[in-house]
């Protein structure tokens, strides 16, 4: 039985259940006062099926964890000698070539006891999966009949089933919370194993990024350098550009948007405008080097400035005008919201429209417009195909914009791309990187966090 039928038949019995607690629950609907439900016949329903699924959802995903381990020292203690023996490496080796046997791949010429432990393998992979598939069904089965004989008109359906929805909305925002804890121990871990190999000090103070090592120890000019500043610089620097290009105009755009255009240009300037935030940013990068580049380049040598062909300025425009849409459709959500009382208590006291957009529906729109300028630094921050295709790779510590320069995002690709092996310090130093934009986007978090709080309006 496929996993789809099973969670097919899961479902239709716990929508039986459903069915015939809507069928009880109605006959003592109906009776006297005193005994009419506490609650609502699709309480009782809902709670039958939740009898239903939830044990028979939770024996499936412990069954699932748990069965592959079970099944492998099952599988090793029938081993002949010949297989438990080997060295721990090859031993691997040949428990992979029993799985692959026993999934019908075949490589080579496997012996006969590999043969006989892939036929071992499938005759208890089929018995874990029918156990499995009794055990899911029947507690889904105990569960629903369970819950049937609960059934009176005095159970409290309604306050179970919501104490049921309240845990599971509770273990959903719990998953961001342990995503954000993994992601941080894994990068946590690989970036102490870095700094055991290089100073940290060397890596937040050092000028130059050359990661490459030497493979021999007679390699020439390959001894490596992880000092990040470059980096940090370089991210600064077209993260700063793009900002600069993109929060005046998303925000001069969302002004006018909320507060002067009509509601027939704003009907389609809008949605217009928010393609933007639809096309691929692999998109804005051909843009960027294909267009931008040259065109600045031509503009720098009218000028007589020398404009690389691959300069900050051409990947922070681009990025930039890639920004305008988060910038505008955000602020322009906030402006919008600012009660229309304000306004017009504003109109009353004699100020024009412009001195109320300035003094009173800004300030009061300031916490989620600071939002949405720290949203738009952290897309930034984080752009990685904008910078490989208009800005370059080279690692250069440099505050002019005509010059070529790269981020940290574009770094850890590079360093992470191809094979890899996670014990030299030129691939660790991906996590290092990693780290440290994790620790910038936080302090990000925190600032905007507390900008928030310390403007916050409460209207009524």
């Amino acid at each position: 039985m496929t996993p789809a039928i099973l969670l097919l038949l899961v479902i239709g019995i716990a929508a039986v259940g459903y069915a015939e607690a809507l069928r009880r629950t109605r006959k003592f609907a109906g009776k006297q006062e005193e005994q009419r439900a506490h609650s609502l016949p699709v309480h009782h329903g809902a709670l039958v099926m939740a009898s239903g699924l939830i044990p028979a959802l939770l024996v499936w995903v412990l069954w699932a964890g748990v069965s592959g381990s079970v099944i492998r020292s099952l599988l090793v203690a029938e081993l002949p000698i010949a297989i438990t023996g080997l060295p721990p490496q090859r031993f691997s080796l040949a428990l992979d070539e029993i799985r692959n046997l026993a999934a019908g791949v075949s490589i080579g010429s496997p012996g006969p006891e590999y043969e006989a432990a892939a036929k071992h393998l499938q005759a208890l992979s089929a018995a874990s999966h029918g156990w499995m598939t009794v055990a899911v069904l029947g507690a889904c089965g105990v569960g629903v009949l369970i819950a049937l004989r609960r059934l009176n008109p005095q159970l409290r359906a309604r306050t179970e089933i919501e104490m049921v929805f309240q845990i599971f909305l509770g273990l959903c925002s719990t998953v961001a919370v342990f995503t954000t804890l993994g992601v941080l121990l894994s990068v946590l871990w690989e970036s102490i194993r870095f700094f055991e190999q290089v100073p940290i000090t060397e890596f937040l103070f050092g000028l130059e990024w050359s990661p490459q090592t030497a493979i021999r120890a007679d390699q020439v000019g390959a001894s490596g350098s992880f000092g990040a500043v470059p980096l940090f610089a370089g991210t600064l620097l077209i993260s700063s550009i793009a900002v600069a290009v993109g929060a005046p105009i998303g925000l001069f755009s969302a002004i006018y948007l909320s507060e002067y255009s009509s509601p027939h240009l704003r009907s389609i300037a809008k949605p217009i405008m928010e393609i933007l935030a639809g096309i691929p940013t692999v998109v804005y990068g051909f843009f960027a080097a294909l267009m931008v580049a040259p065109f600045l380049r031509g503009i720098g040598e009218q000028v007589g400035l020398d404009v690389s062909s691959e300069s900050a300025l051409a990947a922070g425009v681009v990025m930039g005008i890639m920004l305008v849409p988060f910038v505008s459709s955000l602020a322009d959500d906030v402006i919008r919201a600012v009660p229309q009382s304000l306004r017009d208590g504003s109109y009353g006291l004699g100020a024009s429209r412009s001195e109320t957009i300035r003094k009173v529906v800004l300030p009061a729109a300031l916490p989620g417009i600071v939002g949405a300028l720290l949203l738009s630094v952290s897309r930034a921050i984080g752009e990685t195909m904008i910078v490989v295709m208009a800005a370059g790779l080279a690692a250069n510590l440099t505050g002019n914009p005509f010059e070529a320069v790269t981020t940290v995002t574009v770094q850890i690709v590079t360093l992470l791309v191809g094979d890899q092996e996670f014990d030299s310090p030129k691939t660790l130093a991906a996590f290092a990187l990693g780290l440290t934009l994790f620790t910038l986007t936080l302090v990000l978090n925190v600032y905007a966090l507390y900008i928030v709080r310390k403007y916050r309006e409460q209207y009524d």
